[in-house]
């Protein structure tokens, strides 16, 4: 378990409260579904991803990235209980998906970099 100090944690909360969860929550799907094409298979019901800029306008990929991100912003706000906060989800994802969680990591990687572009 990750223990926050304050100023850590008023960092991270000040940070989070400057990203706009539906640019950057559609962008960061959006290049993970392009940058890594297998992680498509988890989102078969989502219509035309035939290429990047379906995926780009498909109005599925972006309230769906929109969705990711704003879990992130709940678990911003319990940063002491993350386990918590994420069981359901990770319970979903894991058991009833199946979703490899290295795919997380990526997700992870990409976000970084969606956020570094917007804020430089």
């Amino acid at each position: 378990m990750v223990h926050w100090s304050a100023e850590e944690k008023q960092l991270i909360s000040s940070v989070w409260g400057k990203v706009n969860v539906e640019e950057c929550g559609a962008e960061a799907l959006a290049r993970l579904l392009i940058v890594y094409p297998w992680t498509q298979r988890f989102f078969d019901n989502f219509g035309n991803l035939s290429s990047p800029t379906a995926i780009i306008g498909n109005p599925k990929v972006r309230a769906h990235g929109k969705k990711v991100l704003t879990s992130f912003g709940e678990a911003i706000k319990n940063l002491e209980n993350l386990k918590a906060t994420y069981s359901k989800l990770s319970e979903l994802h894991c058991d009833k998906l199946h979703v490899d969680p290295e795919n997380f990591r990526l997700l992870g990687d990409i976000l970084i970099i969606v956020l570094a572009a917007h804020f430089g």
